[in-house]
């Protein structure tokens, strides 16, 4: 499977949430985000990942892809 930038940025966001609560989400402001990170919140809102087209809370599916993200991250550093 190629990966394309777009994925990349997404996952960039998928790690962005804190995992140790659900009570906090993260917002990508139009303003100050790059276009790409906009365009990724809003993709990760379209597959049901986020509650928010700005980011807002994962959902369970995104909690289960942000989980598989930032384990991913984390074995690549070691």
């Amino acid at each position: 499977m190629m990966y394309t930038n777009e994925t990349l940025e997404e996952i960039k966001l998928l790690n962005q949430f804190n995992l140790s609560s659900a009570s906090i989400g993260i917002k990508v402001h139009s303003q100050e985000a790059s276009e790409e990170a906009v365009a990724a919140a809003k993709r990760l809102f379209d597959k049901g990942l986020t509650d928010h087209v700005d980011g807002g809370y994962l959902t369970d599916l995104g909690l289960e892809a942000a989980s598989h993200a930032q384990s991913l991250v984390r074995l690549l550093a070691a």
